[in-house]
Formats: structure tokens, C-alpha cells, sequence
């Protein structure tokens, strides 16, 4: 086994390589009495056109299919999953976002016996007609409650808004009418290609024996050979944003807005871009993070309330920042923060290097948890990051990153507005 250590922060990991070719990395945390794993595959909702490899042909599915077999592997042949995982005392979960695919459980007892359990059932699809067809019933529930949910719909209206064909701007869950056409053939063959162990990574953390893990890890593997590689088809989208103000209206007794800006520059992983994202995350802290000039003004005026937020989502091939909330005019906090923009000479640097230090300080915090240990592994490791290298990229990041961010990302030409009115 490989170790990779960061002496900054006092962490190591191991690294070892399955002869199917996934990537297995395990982490000791003396002294904790919780563990924590997540086996995840490199497959998302974007992931709907693609050649499998050793074929030539495009295949494409229908938009939502990744989340539909996530539903769908937690059911086996004798009942579902999670009753396994509930008798050893473990509380397992699945998630679905644009890139990825991930099944996890945390524990505080027979640690060895729920990752044998994680391993097993993530490689054993169990799919007939009829268990699809009552699936569908089920996710269609789902994305109605989505459909009604104004937070998720003044979402994904500004990504409807920023991009103009990216998948990205397509539910995660697809809709009513996609999911209707999924059948188990599709299943199988997304399941064979995505879920093959080369596509894949298996992280596990906690007061664990490394090389026990690791046995129970590689004696559970079924596939004994590497797969090629998978060609993901993505359209070319353009830099320009598809329109700049979009609104619903929906039962709520306030506006609810976000203001999305699109970011141009994508296309790589690694170091660079977690120095993006950082640089980025940083950005909106200085521009309208709760100590800023920004949040104090709109505050006063009555603009926003206590759900007023920042965020930047930083992908390989695609990336975009939201500030948001609910307020009674979202045009006037939207005008408010783009003359912000203009005049970058009123930001201090002094507190751009206290908002450095404040993310150090919730970095090694995080630490202490192997969840959100676990959970960032993953984010980052689908970015081709190591999470170890997180403190020393902070630390490089200086003043003239985040004035450049703010003139090549942050900008009105960049932005949209997306409101849901009363």
C-alpha cells in the first residue's frame, strides 16, 4: 500500500490498486468511535450520452437514469438493503448529483461487517420488470414534490438561465416523462458500464485496521480485470448566458431568488482547480459574506434576511456561483452587489486575509468528523483533488486571485437572476 501524507496538517491515507482497477484509499483516525464508508462510481446525471467502451456506437439514455438505479440497487432479491445495515447498528444513505453516484454508511459498531455489506450490495443489481415499473411510481412522487418545492425550482430555473444546453440544467431526477421510457436493459447496460470497478472508489475512514479493511475490501471484488476507458458525449456550450432574468410564480409569502454567475473557465481538475474554487469561495465571502460591507447594506435597507447565502460549484467541465435568499425586491439586491463588482478598489485585503484564515480554521474542523471526511474525499476526488493538499493551496492563494476572479467571473455579463414571486 501507498501512504500519502500531509505533514501541514498531521494526516496520512493509504492508497492500494485492485486488479479490476479500483481505487481503494483508508484512512486511521485513532480514537474515534465512529467509522465511516462511501463506495462511489463516476457517474452522474450528466451522464446520459456516451460509448461504452469497446464499442463504437453512441449510446444514449434517458435524462434521470443514474438516480433511478441508485434507487434501485438498495433493493435486492430478499428485501432492501438498508434492514441489513439497520440490524448491524449502521445508518446507511445513497446520493445522486450531476457527476457522481455514491452508497455509504456510518457506524459505531461491526465496522467489518457493514463494509463487507457495502461491497456486496453496490455489486449485486437485482432488476425485473415489475420492481422498475413500482419504482417509477415512487421517483414520479419525488419529482413532483420537487416540482413544488420553490428552492429547488429557483435553482434549477438559474441554471436553466446560465446554460443553454449543458446537461446541468436538467433535473438530477429527469422527469415524468424520461423515467417512463427506462426499462431493465437500460439498467443492466449503464450498471455494466458505470459500475464496473474501474469507474470507481471505495474510501472508508475511521479507528479501523488498514490492511483488515482492505482484505475484506479486494476478497469481495468480483471483477478480476480492468475495463477501458468510457467516452462521456457532452455538448459544446457556449460562454454567453442563456438569458439573464427568468421567474415562477408559486405559493410563497416572499420572493425567493438566486443570482447565478456562469464560470467560462473549465476544462481541467487537479490543484488548479481547487485553487479556483477557493479562490472563488473566498470571493463571495469578501463580497457578501456575513462580515462584509455588502451583507451590512443590504441588511439595513431590508433587502435580505438571515437566508441569505453564497456558494460556488466548481466541476471539471462546468461551474457556477449563487448568492441568495428571499427578498422583497431581488432586482435591487441583484443591482446592489453588480455596483459592488464595479468598484473592486473598496474590498480590503486585510480581510480577505482574515477570511483565509477562517477557512484553515473550518478545514481542520472538519477533520474531526469522519463524515464530512468521507463526504469531501469524494467531492474532491472526482475533481482528480487530493483533499490533503486543501490547506497548502489556501495558503498560495493571494490578494490578486480574487481581484482577478471577480473581474473574469463575478461580473454582469456572466450574471442571471432567477425569482420565484408570490
Amino acid at each position: 500500500m501507498q501512504e500519502i501524507c500531509n505533514k501541514t496538517i498531521d494526516e496520512k491515507m493509504y492508497f492500494a490498486e485492485h486488479e479490476s482497477g479500483l481505487k481503494i484509499y483508508l484512512m486511521h483516525k485513532k480514537g474515534y468511535t465512529k467509522q465511516f464508508a462511501i463506495f462511489a462510481t463516476h457517474y452522474g446525471s450528466n451522464d446520459c450520452k456516451f460509448i461504452i467502451p469497446g464499442e463504437n456506437d453512441i449510446t444514449q439514455v434517458p435524462d434521470g437514469i443514474a438516480h433511478f438505479l441508485e434507487h434501485k440497487m438498495f433493493e435486492e432479491e430478499e428485501g432492501s438493503i438498508f434492514e441489513e445495515f439497520s440490524k448491524n447498528g449502521a445508518s446507511a444513505n445513497a446520493f445522486t448529483n450531476f457527476t457522481t453516484t455514491a452508497y455509504l454508511f456510518a457506524s459505531t459498531d461491526k465496522f467489518y461487517e457493514n463494509l463487507k455489506l457495502l461491497v456486496n450490495f453496490v455489486q449485486n443489481p437485482y432488476f425485473t420488470d415489475e420492481n422498475i415499473e413500482k419504482e417509477k411510481g415512487i421517483i414520479g412522487q419525488e419529482i413532483r414534490m420537487y416540482e413544488d418545492d420553490p428552492n429547488w425550482r429557483v435553482y434549477f430555473n438559474m441554471l436553466d438561465a446560465l446554460y443553454h444546453i449543458h446537461p446541468v440544467k436538467i433535473d438530477i431526477a429527469g422527469t415524468i416523462d424520461s423515467i417512463s421510457k427506462i426499462n431493465k436493459e437500460m439498467l443492466y447496460k449503464c450498471y455494466k458500464t458505470f459500475y464496473h470497478p474501474s469507474n470507481m472508489v471505495l474510501f472508508a475512514v475511521g479507528d479501523i485496521d488498514i490492511n483488515k479493511s482492505l482484505k475484506i475490501i479486494t476478497d469481495n471484488i468480483k471483477e478480476k480485470s480492468k475495463q477501458g476507458t468510457i467516452k462521456r458525449i457532452y455538448p459544446e456550450e457556449p460562454n454567453a448566458v442563456n438569458k439573464d432574468y427568468v421567474e415562477q410564480k408559486m405559493s410563497v409569502s416572499m420572493p425567493i431568488f438566486n443570482i447565478g454567475f456562469k464560470d467560462t473557465d473549465v476544462g481541467y481538475g487537479g490543484k488548479k482547480l481547487l485553487k479556483k474554487d477557493l479562490s472563488t469561495q473566498i470571493s463571495l465571502e469578501l463580497l457578501a459574506g456575513r462580515s462584509s460591507d455588502t451583507y451590512e447594506e443590504l441588511y439595513n435597507e431590508g433587502l435580505i434576511d438571515n437566508t441569505f447565502e453564497t456558494e460556488y460549484i466548481g466541476e471539471i467541465d462546468h461551474g457556477y456561483s449563487i448568492i441568495g435568499g428571499q427578498s422583497k425586491n431581488p432586482r435591487a439586491v441583484k443591482d446592489l452587489i453588480l455596483n459592488k463588482l464595479a468598484n473592486t478598489d473598496n474590498f480590503k485585503e486585510e480581510d480577505f486575509e482574515r477570511i483565509k484564515k477562517k477557512f484553515m480554521g473550518r478545514f481542520l474542523r472538519a477533520f474531526n468528523s469522519v463524515d464530512c471526511i468521507g463526504q469531501s474525499f469524494i467531492s474532491y476526488y472526482m475533481k482528480d483533488i487530493n483533499i490533503l493538499d486543501y490547506l497548502d493551496v489556501l495558503k498560495e492563494i493571494q490578494y490578486i486571485d480574487i481581484i482577478n476572479r471577480f473581474k473574469h467571473h463575478l461580473n454582469k455579463e456572466n450574471s442571471v437572476l432567477s425569482v420565484v414571486k408570490p
